[in-house]
């Protein structure tokens, strides 16, 4: 099997369990936004940045070196192995000492005891992540498309219930818990044929291993700040009532694009890991992987955006009219995140991670201060704000590291994003005169109105971009 059809193989299997998890993930939320205050999603929020951030330094970018190395050494895997175990175990200990401390910041007695449950995630992950690992060095999507599946499918499942049943804030710790034990037990069940660990440990080993972790930890630190700068100060300063509002904002429009990118992302890497040799394939794969997203990624975006004040009283009843206006603001932040994500697999095919670490060191010092100043000066709105004309900063950046590691690239990228742009604009100008001329308010004009969006942009594409004969060879090369 070729790399392209290995590619679409693998694509067609990340796109199902990518479409099953969003369903079930959207679901979850719109659920338990009628069961749960913005209180509870803002103190699980305070829960989640603390294990983000302790997982910066958890994972040592193990997951990117294996893959670049192709390694299958026992050794050097069981010695990685044991130390991911270990720091994992080291973790669980800082956060219970931590939480205490964490809590006072917030002024959120509850949290401690969140993030006391929440802390057994490091003693769970580590167990088979190793595995996911193999099984996407590999190429095994197949395998890690039904344990993500199986583990988004559980996650809803024992959220809602707990949720109804009165647990509150923990019903979303408990089922998130529940969810990595059932992908760690699949991933050491699909990925054991790779890999069975011996009674082995030499930190020697891997040196190379941990020398290109450290520039891959550094930058996942910094990325863990510039990224979360915004949430750190937003609930420090205004709370976790605010912080909720911003959550779900930010759930709706970014979740899916870090859930739609790695679709192509997490197959393009290992096969680009194989062609870091050929600047000109790497440049195609580069511009095509571009396309393909901003085809994807443009009209949900759009529609996101045209139809807020629609969807948002209908997916989370009354009391979060206040997320309206941020998911305006973040449906920009996404098309800019989306359109920065391949840099990732670009530099790490090309052995670069020390040029990601840099990228989020500037974003950092940017950042920070515009939080602050447009936090203070217009609160919750402010903030995102900020976070705006951050992510359009580091895209700018990020467009000259692709053109140093690649070649340019620009005149091309431009001359295809022009066509899903102006599609989208087409397809909100119509929507908005759908609003204007009917109405906007019920479950019928939302129906109408992603309707309206969905066939418009889907004839446009069809008509100048991607003909029916095309999606035919498409279909066939995926069956």
């Amino acid at each position: 099997m070729s790399n392209t059809q290995k590619a679409m193989n693998g694509g067609k299997w990340i796109s199902i369990s990518t479409a099953i998890s969003t369903l079930f993930h959207f679901v979850q939320v719109a659920v338990l936004a009628r069961v749960l205050a913005p209180s509870d999603f803002g103190i699980v929020s305070v829960s989640n940045l603390t294990i983000a951030f302790f997982q910066v330094f958890a994972n040592l970018g193990f997951a990117y070196s294996i893959i670049y190395k192709q390694e299958s050494d026992r050794n050097v895997l069981s010695t990685i192995y044991y130390l991911n175990l270990l720091v994992g175990f080291v973790i669980f200990i800082a956060i219970h000492f931590c939480s205490p401390f964490i809590s006072a910041f917030y002024n959120e007695p509850k949290l401690t005891r969140i993030l006391n449950l929440a802390s057994y995630y490091f003693v769970i992950v580590y167990v088979g992540q190793i595995y996911m690992f193999l099984l996407e060095k590999e190429l095994r999507f197949k395998s890690v498309a039904i344990i993500d599946i199986t583990g988004s499918i559980l996650s809803a499942i024992v959220t809602i219930t707990l949720a109804y049943n009165g647990y509150h804030e923990l019903s979303l710790i408990i089922g998130s818990l529940v969810s990595q034990a059932t992908r760690s037990l699949l991933q050491i069940a699909f990925g054991i044929q790779f890999f069975v660990p011996k009674l082995y440990f030499n930190i020697h080993k891997i040196n190379e291993h941990l020398r290109f972790g450290i520039y891959n930890m550094g930058d996942g630190f910094l990325g863990y700040i510039q990224s979360n700068a915004d949430n750190i100060f937003l609930g420090g300063m205004l709370g976790v009532k605010m912080l909720g509002y911003y959550t779900i904002a930010y759930q709706l429009c970014v979740f899916p694009i870090i859930k739609l990118n790695p679709i192509i992302l997490q197959v393009a890497y290992p096969i680009l890991a194989r062609m870091k040799e050929n600047k000109a394939e790497l440049r195609k794969s580069y511009l095509l992987i571009l396309d393909f997203i901003s085809y994807c990624n443009f009209p949900l975006l759009a529609g996101f955006f045209i139809t807020a004040d629609t969807v948002v009283p209908l997916l989370y009843g009354p009391g979060w009219e206040k997320s309206i206006e941020l998911i305006q603001i973040f449906v920009f932040v996404s098309s800019f995140i989306c359109l920065s994500h391949p840099l990732y697999t670009v530099a790490f095919s090309q052995g670069k991670p020390n040029l990601l670490f840099y990228l989020n060191l500037g974003t950092l010092i940017v950042k920070i201060p515009l939080v602050y100043l447009f936090g203070t000066y217009w609160g919750v709105t402010g903030i995102a704000l900020a976070f705006l004309l951050a992510t359009f900063l580091n895209m700018l950046v990020n467009f000259s590291m692709v053109n140093y590691l690649i070649g340019d690239f620009l005149g091309d990228f431009l001359k295809n994003i022009a066509k899903p742009v102006i599609f989208c604009l087409i397809m909100v100008g119509m929507i908005s005169l759908y609003k204007m001329l009917v109405g906007y308010a019920g479950p019928v004009n939302a129906f109408a109105e992603i309707a309206i969006g969905g066939a418009i942009y889907a004839v446009l594409t069809l008509a100048y971009k991607l003909p029916l004969n095309q999606i035919k060879a498409y279909s066939q090369g995926l069956l």
